[in-house]
């Protein structure tokens, strides 16, 4: 989509034309909707309605399905949008630091995804970005939602914009290059040089969740967040918006559950299983912080260098999710073909860690067949491959 395509969807055609394929698209067939609209539109027009409408359907899964329906995307500025009950997250914790009304600037905004969710949290907030459409894109959205009064969008060079007016600085670069997605710190966009002046100050700057412990700066914060289970980003907190004595933090949403290396009381000796395993929320695996979630539970790590932990004794907690271990088997496919068989095993769940297997293979190969239900749970026991067979209970948290 170009600039003229955005402006054309704001006009009062664009508009009636846009919210007709948005409310149609995914009832009627897409070609024949395009056909249909064409008899009263212009061909252009009509293309990037039905861009939006697919965009807008798509963009319900990151976004409240009402803010979908009104807003305006970019292929990009969708993919590297934050979702927003981690937007909303990151927001929430800014305004509870900074307070009612202070000014922030959201470097590298896109189509608008965190400039919406901290105005709505009660902040002041600039969006910058150097492209065209998508400060055109984000400036659209803020006045489909209604945020004028405490959000802008203006087009700019991030690295040269005066942020000595605001209270605190937002950032998201870009992490796509050529290839696609980057996961390495230096190739981002704006460059990881600019991003660490950035860290100098009070700011928060999203990054990687597979960002390296040892490239975060120190006397910075760094948070994993996960969305009902599946691990979504990482924000880097830096002056007033860090944690006091925090490096490390884990969060889970929707809950807001939160674990950091404050509550870690460091690596025990590690032992075999005993009759619970728990499973660490990727958040907290990303973060470094097994060994808190083994105190939590009164546990311990079955292998150091494994996200696995093991106690003699149940502790429902937030942080990972629980299965009582029924038997350990070795991992022999003839020992665990023959385990399914006896006990008319008919659905098999296998979850891995620290062993060279295929759970999609080890599944067909042990031939499940029956009305029982397992989960085999393949992993290294004192060193060795073995296999812990267990039941999930319900966390309680």
């Amino acid at each position: 989509m170009d600039l003229d395509a955005v402006r054309a969807l704001l006009t009062t055609d664009g508009a009636t034309l846009l919210a007709e394929a948005t409310r149609r698209y995914g009832v009627e067939d897409e070609f024949a909707l395009g056909t249909r609209l064409r008899r009263d539109h212009p061909p252009e027009l009509v293309a990037a309605a039905l861009t939006q409408a697919r965009l807008r359907a798509r963009a319900a899964d990151k976004f409240d399905a009402g803010d979908a329906a009104r807003m305006l995307f970019t292929v990009d500025g969708y993919e590297q949008a934050t979702r927003a009950a981690v937007a909303g997250h990151r927001a929430a914790r800014m305004a509870a630091t900074l307070g009612a009304g202070a000014a922030v600037a959201d470097l590298c905004c896109g189509i608008g995804g965190d400039l919406i969710a901290t105005a709505r949290a009660g902040l002041d907030v600039t969006g910058v970005d150097d492209d065209p459409v998508t400060a055109a894109v984000a400036g659209a959205n803020v006045a489909a939602l209604g945020l004028e009064r405490t959000a802008r969008v203006v087009e700019a060079d991030v690295t040269t914009v005066d942020r000595s007016p605001f209270a605190a600085v937002l950032c998201d670069p870009s992490r796509r290059g050529g290839r696609g997605r980057t996961f390495d710190p230096d190739a981002y966009t704006p460059p990881w040089a600019f991003v660490r002046t950035l860290l100098s100050g009070t700011a928060c700057v999203k990054v990687a969740p597979g960002i390296p412990h040892e490239r975060v700066p120190a006397a910075v914060e760094a948070e994993w967040v996960s969305d009902r289970g599946e691990l979504k980003e990482a924000a880097l907190w830096a002056g007033d918006l860090s944690g006091s004595g925090v490096t490390r933090r884990a969060t889970l949403l929707p809950g807001g559950d939160t674990l950091t290396d404050a509550d870690d009381p460091g690596p025990a000796e590690p032992r075999p299983p005993g009759r619970y395993l728990y499973e660490p929320d990727p958040s907290v695996i990303r973060a470094g912080l097994v060994t808190a979630v083994a105190g939590l539970v009164d546990g311990w790590q079955l292998d150091r260098t494994i996200a696995y932990v093991s106690a003699d004794r149940p502790a429902p907690t937030p942080f990972a999710r629980g299965y009582e271990i029924t038997d350990t088997l070795p991992y022999d496919v003839k020992v665990l073909r023959r385990y399914v068989r006896e006990h008319g095993i008919g659905v098999v769940t296998v979850k891995k860690r620290g062993v060279d297997v295929v759970p999609e293979k080890l599944r067909a190969a042990v031939r499940p067949r029956g009305d029982g239900v397992v989960t085999f749970v393949v992993t290294r026991v004192a060193g060795r491959a073995g296999v812990l067979v267990a039941r999930p209970v319900t966390p309680a948290g």
